[in-house]
């Protein structure tokens, strides 16, 4: 749960922020909920990490840039939402 309240956080940083330019989600954060998704094994090198959130955007339908901007970050959030939730009622390890 605190990975989705850090990740709640950074983007209503997001939301509040002056300029055009979105900022990106902390990376460790990131990294934790690809691991969780398994998507990453514990210990994945940046490059690891970049390439599994590329395969994720692209399976999301977002622009796989590598890059966890507000857009990736609310897909993340959904899909961990999503797999705890099965996880909870048995349908998911």
């Amino acid at each position: 749960m605190s990975i989705l309240r850090a990740l709640g956080a950074a983007l209503a940083g997001a939301v509040g922020a002056g300029d055009d330019t979105p900022p990106t989600v902390d990376p460790a954060v990131v990294r934790a909920m690809l691991a969780e998704l398994h998507l990453v094994p514990a210990g994945a090198s940046d490059l690891e990490v970049e390439s599994a959130l590329r395969r994720f955007q692209a399976r999301s339908g977002l622009v796989p840039d590598g890059v966890a901007g507000p857009a990736t970050a609310r897909a993340l959030a959904k899909r961990v939402r999503e797999v705890r939730e099965m996880r909870d009622v048995g349908l998911a390890a």
